[in-house]
């Protein structure tokens, strides 16, 4: 039986990349745990990222038109956002009135050709307005801010290194997701644009984000959780649910 002499060399090169970027799994770990509520644990994180490390040795190939850290970092924090699926600490009840609040949203902007008020989308969910922050802040408390709350890795779509992006369809559909998903962001209400801007763009964490415009931390999680679940009613298109 035939034997790859190139077999040990892959493995001491795949071995030289884990100790040289087991670092990285670190500095992701940390920055996710900055978003994320206290009950996260962050060893859980670094050996979820240790394994996308391990995988993304393997795969890389020079090719794909990016270096080693930039793929590997898109797989380490892949398989950690992937690990805090698999262990969702949200209760059910919070994704349900998310859901039917972005489908509450979009409903209301179908129909009057404007952004939603607070107060239209509580009367039509049949809360108080108090009712209406509350799920916000619930949502707020228990969701990943990021895009990948859209069903995207924005960063992955960036690079075209997603797995489901194989062909020359799939790249133009990726483009256009891309120009849609840039789109409504710019058609955000003027405040919940610039929190999503200083969040994303700017990695603020939102006690900065607060500082910046005057406003309680608290009250900054309201608004990138609204921003979220305006942009996922925006997006049905192409993220689909309900």
């Amino acid at each position: 039986m035939a034997t790859n002499p190139y077999k040990n060399v892959r493995s001491d090169e795949s071995d030289a990349m884990i100790v040289k970027y087991a670092p990285l799994v670190k500095r992701i770990a940390y920055h996710l745990m900055a978003r994320l509520p206290s009950s996260v644990v962050v060893d859980d994180l670094i050996q979820a990222g240790m394994v996308g490390l391990l995988e993304a040795s393997r795969n890389y190939k020079p090719d794909l038109g990016a270096s080693f850290e930039t793929y590997s970092g898109i797989r380490i924090r892949g398989a950690m956002l992937d690990e805090l699926r698999r262990n969702d600490w949200a209760p059910k009840s919070v994704h349900r009135k998310t859901r039917e609040m972005a489908k509450v949203v979009r409903e209301i902007e179908a129909r009057t050709g404007r952004d939603a008020r607070d107060d239209e989308v509580a009367k039509e969910m049949e809360i108080t307005i108090d009712e209406y922050y509350k799920i916000l802040q619930d949502s707020s408390n228990t969701r990943i801010y990021g895009l990948e709350e859209l069903g995207v890795d924005d960063d992955a779509i960036e690079l075209g290194l997603t797995d489901r992006n194989s062909g020359p369809f799939e790249a133009m559909s990726s483009e256009r997701f891309k120009g849609k998903l840039t789109e409504a962001i710019a058609g955000l209400p003027e405040r919940e644009k610039m929190v999503v801007t200083l969040y994303y763009d700017s990695e603020l964490n939102l006690r900065e984000i607060g500082s910046v415009l005057g406003v309680s931390e608290s009250r900054i999680s309201q608004l990138l959780s609204q921003a979220m679940i305006r942009l996922r009613a925006r997006m049905k298109e192409w993220i689909g649910g309900e």
